[in-house]
């Protein structure tokens, strides 16, 4: 196979040839496939073309059906085969990956029209893959124990194997498991708290497995958000412990629907800490030879973090429609932070002069520190209130405390926007209004180049926006009657997107009570994995989708999908994180809460047209709509150009 899809001049600049390669693909040779001539792709095509020359990073706002998904990928392709080093593509979620790399997706068209083989793996996060450890209890589990039993036995021959591993294949992906419900599959699949370090099925784990198949890619590496920025986050750390970093060197990243990395960020740099992991990690230092000193120091830490996560517990309080538990600074609990840190320095430093004895497994001793290092980072947040974002999770085996910086501009400014590399952010939403700031401020990006292309599609004649305006203020019952007038309407055929898990709850209690839709087929977020739900929705024509996390990415054209109902505006969660973002916002709503929910909502109504043929209805059913001053106005600032919002369900 030829290096490069187009023959190659050394004298001349690779990216010039490159760009000028991609044209000659959008002008010819896709539309003898009968792909359209876009304008708005080969103008996004000549921006991306200045970003990877310059080495610069982009922000590319392309609307619906501007086919923006190819561009980024050609230049991928060509730039990683230039570079000799694989481009990564992190994607928002999960389900984004699995759209990007289904049988009729993007790089399988590219495939069967340029005659290209291209060398795209995945790598997704830990959570998607089933945990040895964690299966093992499952299979004592009351409810599903059965069930787990047969999925052990299913696994490849080579993970009972005592013997040396001489081939595997990688295996345990979620998707493998499409039939278990999210339930379910939190039983089995790897969490923050297990201790890979000391696991002896480590090297027969599918996680593992699977890091030793991406890392070969030749061109592309798919991954999440949240699994580069934690790429980021540990590089140095596993350097320093001798491991391979998560992701390989790469030349160019690009972040689809890139408007959510914040969020990712957030959540890949944040902390978590839970007593009886702290318990059980400390004590393995107990059974070897130890001075009396540090065994009485150990007893302390065990009884002072026994402590705190009392303090914890009894200094928060819940969040409506959150699982998220406020934690409530105080001086007494500041102070039980303070008093269980003392102990852990204390350990520290026995621990300084207990590796010079040896005495100790080497190996262990070194997993201890690490641990007491990051439990020391985390809680020292504490001091500087400012800077810190907690919370309180509940689960059967004791709180989990969750610890947040404030802000990750600094993180992402050094060790991801400092990297002289093309960086490109691209979405059909990364503008607020016609301005990119509330995106790049978040971020922490000063220099950037930028631009928007808007869809090619009549979304005058496509697309219908409704909003009824409530006799009573928009309850759950007035909600629940327009569903079903707009489902019977289209005869199913329907996504309906929820702000939160306990919306979808009460509607999919609600909807089975509903005779004139009892013959309609319903598929709820968390029963099946999420691209099984979407490959059912998309064949089963009249079924409806409900889902959570579907505002963005979700592809399919055609009738299967005629009216997309947003059940309430997605305004940001009153949790921890956004109370943090509020309370450091001049004007919280239009600086926060407002953005945000503009953002969501363009990609929410995005869903419905996909193709140049399609039609269907937006039907929003946010009371805030009408109840809040100025948000019907925005709401109607941002909707395609020449769509009017009708407040007529008729």
């Amino acid at each position: 196979m030829d290096r490069y899809p187009f023959t190659f001049n050394a004298a001349e600049p690779f990216i010039e040839q490159a760009g000028a390669w991609i044209a000659d693909v959008f002008y010819d040779i896709l539309p003898e496939y009968g792909f359209e001539v876009r304008d708005e792709q080969i103008y996004m095509a000549f921006q991306l073309e200045r970003a990877f020359a310059e080495k610069r990073t982009i922000f590319a706002e392309a609307g619906v059906g501007t086919g923006k998904t190819l561009v980024y990928l050609l230049y991928a392709v060509c730039y990683a085969r230039y570079m000799r080093k694989p481009v990564i593509i992190a994607c928002a979620d999960e389900s984004l990956i699995e759209q990007l790399v289904k049988p009729e997706g993007d790089i399988a068209k590219l495939a069967e029209h340029l005659g290209l083989i291209i060398d795209a793996r995945l790598g997704k996060s830990p959570d998607q893959y089933v945990c040895l450890t964690k299966l093992d209890e499952a299979r004592l589990d009351e409810d599903d124990g059965m069930l787990f039993e047969e999925l052990n036995r299913s696994l490849p021959a080579f993970v009972h194997s005592h013997a040396a591993l001489q081939t595997f294949h990688p295996y345990g992906d979620r998707k493998q498991y499409s039939d278990l419900n999210d339930k379910q599959w939190n039983k089995i699949n790897w969490d923050a708290f297990q201790d890979c370090f000391v696991c002896d099925k480590r090297h027969r784990c599918g996680q593992t497995l699977s890091r030793d198949h991406y890392r070969k890619s030749g061109d592309i590496i798919i991954c999440s958000h949240d699994y580069y920025m934690e790429h980021v986050w540990t590089y140095e750390g596993r350097k320093r412990e001798g491991q391979l970093p998560l992701l390989p060197e790469h030349c160019a990243v690009v972040f689809d629907e890139g408007h959510l990395l914040e969020s990712a960020s957030q959540k890949a740099l944040s902390y978590k800490l839970k007593h009886a992991v702290f318990e059980q990690l400390i004590i393995r230092l107990l059974q070897g030879e130890i001075r009396e000193s540090l065994a009485v120091l150990i007893d302390e830490a065990i009884v002072r973090s026994e402590i705190m996560f009392a303090a914890l517990e009894s200094q928060s309080r819940e969040i409506p429609g959150s699982e998220r538990k406020q934690i409530l600074l105080s001086d007494s609990l500041l102070a039980d932070v303070r008093r269980f840190r003392e102990v852990v320095s204390a350990i520290e430093e026995e621990l300084v002069f207990e590796s010079e004895l040896y005495t100790l497994n080497h190996y262990q001793l070194r997993i201890v520190e690490e641990h007491l290092e990051m439990m020391q980072k985390a809680l020292s947040l504490f001091q500087h209130s400012k800077t810190l974002i907690c919370w309180l999770t509940e689960s059967g085996d004791g709180p989990t405390l969750s610890i947040m910086p404030t802000e990750v501009k600094e993180v992402l400014k050094e060790h991801v926007f400092a990297a002289r590399i093309p960086i490109i952010f691209s979405s059909a939403t990364l503008s607020v209004e016609g301005s990119f700031q509330y995106v790049t401020h978040s971020l922490g990006i000063d220099d950037y180049l930028s631009f928007s292309v808007d869809s090619p599609y009549e979304y005058k004649l496509q697309m219908k926006v409704v909003a009824p305006d409530w006799s009573e203020g928009g309850t759950f019952t007035e909600k629940m009657n327009a569903a079903v007038r707009l489902l019977h309407r289209t005869g199913g055929r329907a996504l309906i997107l929820f702000r939160t898990k306990d919306e979808l709850e009460r509607f999919k209690h609600g909807i089975a009570e509903e005779p004139e839709c009892s013959s309609m087929r319903f598929l709820f977020e968390g029963d099946l994995e999420i691209s099984r739900l979407i490959t059912l929705f998309q064949n089963d024509e009249t079924s409806v989708l409900c889902a959570v996390s579907l505002w963005e990415g979700l592809d399919v054209p055609g009738p299967s999908l005629s009216s997309v109902i947003i059940w309430s505006l997605p305004f940001p969660p009153n949790d921890p994180v956004f109370m943090a973002k509020r309370s450091a916002a001049a004007s919280p709503f239009e600086e926060v809460d407002l953005p945000y929910m503009l953002l969501r909502l363009r990609q929410g109504m995005g869903r419905l047209i996909r193709s140049s043929s399609d039609t269907g209805i937006v039907a929003i059913l946010g009371e805030e709509l009408h109840q809040r001053e100025g948000v019907k106005e925005h709401i109607t600032a941002v909707l395609p150009a020449g769509v009017e919002l009708s407040e007529s369900l008729v």
